[in-house]
């Protein structure tokens, strides 16, 4: 595959590994009933089901049978492609299901096997009919070509962005608030909490996020340098609100809008604006510091008994294991982006 291609290749893999700790997640107490794994299988359908179960099972797996029918379509003949994109899907779901009988929290299902390769065979269908348009000579691989940096730096930078913006979705995080590696590790806040230090290290942090995101959109785009980093920090902004609305069942929407999140927006923008004025190695340089000096307040930031109220009476349900695919890529996030800065710097 060309190296122009290789977007839906990382687009694939990031996805398949997200699907992966999602199904597994909390990945703790593992232990071995002595039951027959396979037994679920034969099972009858569950007893209690809903039709929500049913549609997100069959959803989830749409993309990956898309993402992966698009990365064999230039190798393989149509019905191969389409073979092997849904078996992907479903070999995917079958381990999942069988590892899921060594997990006290998870209960296998065979309605569950059924719905993701159904979503699996749909996304690879898909993927025959529009998957080229991520490839060379389709159309949307020719607006990324203009648009943004390209080669392998600009493939792994989108997909970067867009594991950033899949981080807004934790409400668990106040706005920016990612490289929080204490809630992974089980460890105690630093500090206790005080509202004047609280919000001066929630501004802080989101300032130096914001300078190091609005860089980071910088150096992706070949053209609009300052309206696309505004554009992806706009998008931001309305995930964590509908992230809010959506998971937290709340019509505060902006409840991140505080007096720290507002004065670090303006003080982060204030200072991208001025990194403008550096060539592109120094604003990687820059962009580095700041994604490293907001991962260290992240995690020495107090715990907010406010936030914690809310937390308290936030029902999952439905969205446990999305919750926790949230939370690690939110906490590892800055750790695999500042690989990328490092490697995304021009010659001189």
């Amino acid at each position: 595959m060309a190296a122009q291609s290789r977007l839906p290749l990382y687009l694939a893999a990031a996805y398949t590994l997200l699907a992966l700790y999602g199904s597994l997640y909390p990945l703790s107490g593992w232990r071995d009933t002595g039951v027959d794994p396979f037994v679920f299988l034969g099972a009858g359908w569950p007893r209690y089901f809903t039709v929500f179960d049913i549609v997100a099972n069959g959803l989830a797996y749409v993309p990956l049978g898309f993402l992966w029918a698009t990365v064999f379509t230039p190798r393989l003949p149509a019905a191969a492609v389409f073979m092997l994109a849904a078996l992907t899907g479903g070999v995917l779901s079958f381990g999942v299901e069988f590892t899921q009988n060594f997990l006290p929290s998870r209960v296998p299902s065979n309605l569950d096997l059924l719905c993701n390769t159904c979503g699996g065979l749909l996304g690879a269908l898909a993927g025959l009919r529009w998957g080229r348009h991520l490839l060379d000579g389709g159309h949307l691989h020719a607006w990324r070509e203009r648009r943004f940096l390209r080669g392998v730096s600009g493939d792994r930078g989108l997909v970067l962005l867009a594991l950033w913006l899949l981080t807004q979705l934790n409400p668990e995080s106040f706005l920016f608030g990612n490289g929080n590696l204490r809630s992974l590790l089980g460890l105690p806040a630093a500090f206790d909490f005080k509202a004047g230090h609280f919000m001066e290290l929630e501004m802080a942090t989101v300032a130096a996020q914001t300078l190091a995101i609005f860089l980071i959109g910088n150096r992706l785009a070949r053209n609009h340098p300052v309206l696309l980093p505004l554009a992806l920090l706009g998008a931001a902004l309305l995930v964590k609100s509908g992230a809010i609305m959506l998971l937290m069942q709340s019509a505060m929407g902006f409840a991140w809008l505080t007096p720290g999140t507002l004065g670090g927006l303006a003080l982060g923008l204030v200072l991208a604006l001025l990194a403008l004025g550096c060539n592109t190695n120094e604003r990687l340089v820059i962009a580095a510091m700041a994604l490293m000096l907001a991962t260290v307040l992240a995690n020495l930031m107090p715990d907010n008994p406010y936030l914690e109220d809310s937390l308290r009476v936030w029902q999952q349900g439905h969205f446990l294991n999305f919750n926790g695919l949230t939370r690690l890529v939110s906490a590892l996030w800055p750790f695999l982006a500042l690989p990328w800065l490092m490697f995304s710097r021009t010659k001189q």
